[in-house]
């Protein structure tokens, strides 16, 4: 009899166990999950933003480019910032903008 009351409480904080474990990992999870969308929600909204600053300055006398390389579009970012007044959030906005990660 108390051999089966042991083995009935080691099941017991056995699944116990398995549950606190199972919760731990689902949260852990959820958290990895909402710091990567907090993330690409921060990725979309510099895109938005690059590109309202692109449409605003740039688009009057230029196509949005396409395929230059982060050492291209960074000279070409910087020239422009000059031709165009551009502040410096504009110019890191634009070139996020040209070089999405």
């Amino acid at each position: 009899m108390i051999f089966r009351h042991l083995i009935f409480a080691l099941l017991v904080l056995a699944s116990v166990s398995v549950l606190a474990v199972s919760a731990e990992q689902s949260s852990a999870a959820a958290g990895k999950q909402a710091a990567n969308s907090g993330k690409q929600k921060q990725m979309v909204q510099t895109q938005n933003a690059g590109e309202r600053v692109f449409q605003a300055h740039c688009s009057r006398c230029h196509a949005a480019p396409e395929g230059f390389s982060p050492r291209i579009s960074g000279t070409i970012v910087r020239h422009m910032r000059i031709r165009a007044s551009l502040s410096q959030h504009d110019e890191e906005v634009l070139f996020r903008f040209f070089n999405p990660q």
